[in-house]
C-alpha cells in the first residue's frame, strides 16, 4: 500500500493485523496503521468511518474468521472423538501460531457470533463463527437441544480456556503443555460419550 487509490476496509484491516502483529492489541491505532499503510490519518475514516472503535471492531471479526476457517478445516469430513480433537488442536495451534491476533479476541470484549453484521459485510467476513463449528464437531454424540448447547459450551470454554492460559504464560515451562492438552483432549472426549453421560443432566458417569 503506497497510497490513499489503494486503500479498501480489507486492506486497512490486512494492515491493522500487521500491526497487531508486530506489538500486540495495545499497538492497534490510527496513527499506527496509517503510517504503515503510508497514508495521513484522515484518509481511514472512508474505510472506518467511526474511527478506532470500528477499526478494532472489524480486526476482532477478521480474527474470528481467521479462526473459524480454520477450525471449519480441522473438522472436514471428521466425526465423534476425531472431530473433537481436531478441533481442539486447531483451535490451540492458532492461538499459539498468531497469540497477538488471538488476543484481540479478548481485548475490549469477543466479538460474538451474532454480533456486527454490518462490519461483516464491510470486510466479507463469514455469518459463521467458531460457535457452529463447535455444535458440527458434535454431532456424532447424538447430543441435541439444551444437552447440546452445554456440550459446545464446554467444548468452547475448554478451548478458549487453554489457550487463554498458554499464550499467556499461564502454565509455565516445567511441564510440556502439550502433553496436558493431549490429556485434557481425551477427558473431554471420554465425557462426551453418551455411555458415560458426563456432560448431561445423568449421573451415570458416577457409578462404578
Amino acid at each position: 500500500m503506497t497510497g490513499r487509490a489503494a486503500l479498501t476496509p480489507a486492506r486497512v484491516v490486512a494492515t491493522a493485523l500487521l500491526v497487531v502483529d508486530g506489538g500486540g492489541p495495545a499497538a492497534l491505532t490510527l496513527t499506527s496503521v496509517a503510517g504503515r499503510a503510508g497514508v495521513a490519518v484522515p484518509s481511514l475514516y472512508k474505510h472506518v468511518p467511526g474511527g478506532l472503535p470500528d477499526l478494532r471492531a472489524l480486526v476482532r471479526l477478521q480474527v474470528r474468521a481467521e479462526l473459524t476457517a480454520a477450525l471449519w478445516r480441522s473438522v472436514r469430513g471428521l466425526g465423534g472423538d476425531d472431530a473433537v480433537a481436531a478441533l481442539l488442536g486447531a483451535y490451540r495451534a492458532y492461538a499459539l501460531g498468531h497469540p497477538h491476533r488471538y488476543a484481540v479476541l479478548t481485548t475490549d470484549g469477543e466479538v460474538s457470533d451474532r454480533a456486527a453484521p454490518a462490519a461483516a459485510v464491510a470486510v466479507g467476513g463469514p455469518a459463521e463463527g467458531p460457535s457452529d463449528v463447535f455444535a458440527a464437531a458434535l454431532a456424532g454424540y447424538g447430543l441435541a437441544g439444551e444437552e447440546l448447547l452445554h456440550a459446545a459450551r464446554c467444548l468452547r470454554a475448554v478451548a478458549h480456556g487453554f489457550a487463554s492460559l498458554e499464550t499467556t504464560g499461564g502454565f509455565g515451562p516445567a511441564v510440556d503443555a502439550g502433553a496436558t492438552h493431549a490429556r485434557l483432549t481425551t477427558l473431554l472426549s471420554w465425557g462426551l460419550r453418551p455411555s458415560q453421560a458426563f456432560l448431561t443432566g445423568s449421573r451415570a458417569w458416577v457409578a462404578a
